[in-house]
């Protein structure tokens, strides 16, 4: 995405990407947030509720995320209430000895509806929603997007000084997240894959969050069904 870029990070003084003034300016201790999406989950048919597990490649990818989370300080895991959300989560949890919190709030747009569909294989409609920036047609956006911001505040509120915050959710909750930092127009506004890792940054001198990474997915770069073509 043009005008933003990932960055290294060091504890105490960080720089950081967003919009408006002091973007780019340090800006002192802050709590960091690792908003990691679920990774591959089955595809449920009509009437088995979209709330699928793990496909095994989804398993596959969820097991490379303890290594690839490794280097981080993770002093708390957040969940989505949904079973692809938590079982991405529980190698993470497993190897640090760490339990799982479970917050209502950053479960996905489409938890209501009658099943889950892959993004490779929507239909057209919403297909052309979500190249224009829009959730499916029948959500609320508006509601979807304050219900992720107050689990976000929550969280952050809830926080040291210092710490990091490994929090397992959707496609939808981190662009909602990632919008509301950058102030972007559309609301889908980055690419966010299987297990894909996207960093934010807590400033508690200007009170919001800035982005420091989107969607690092080294880590399953093999595994991830879009980069098959390369």
């Amino acid at each position: 995405m043009a005008g933003v870029a990932a960055i290294g990070l060091e504890r105490r003084e960080v720089v950081a990407h967003g919009t408006g003034e002091c973007a780019h300016a340090s800006y002192g201790v802050t709590v960091q947030l690792l908003l990691i999406r679920h990774a591959l989950p089955l595809r449920s048919e009509p009437g088995q509720g979209s709330d699928p597990e793990l496909s095994q490649e989804g398993i596959e990818q969820a097991k490379r995320l303890p290594d690839a989370l490794a280097r981080y300080p993770i002093s708390r895991i957040v969940s989505s209430p949904q079973i692809r959300a938590r079982q991405t989560a529980q190698p993470v949890a497993d190897a640090l000895g760490m339990a799982i919190d479970i917050d209502e709030r950053l479960a996905e747009y489409d938890r209501d509806l009658a099943h889950y569909t892959p993004i490779e294989e929507i239909s057209e409609e919403d297909m052309k929603r979500l190249v224009n920036g829009d959730l499916p047609s029948g959500v609320d956006q508006p509601a979807f997007i304050a219900r992720v911001a107050e689990g976000i505040d929550d969280i952050l509120a809830s926080a040291d000084r210092e710490d990091t915050v490994a929090v397992f959710t959707h496609g939808g909750v981190i662009n909602a997240t990632a919008h509301r930092a950058m102030n972007t127009e559309r609301l889908l506004c980055v690419q966010v894959d299987y297990a894909g890792i996207t960093r934010m940054l807590w400033s508690s001198r200007q009170k919001r969050l800035f982005v420091a990474g989107i969607n690092a997915t080294e880590h399953v770069w093999d595994l991830l069904p879009r980069n098959q073509q390369w």
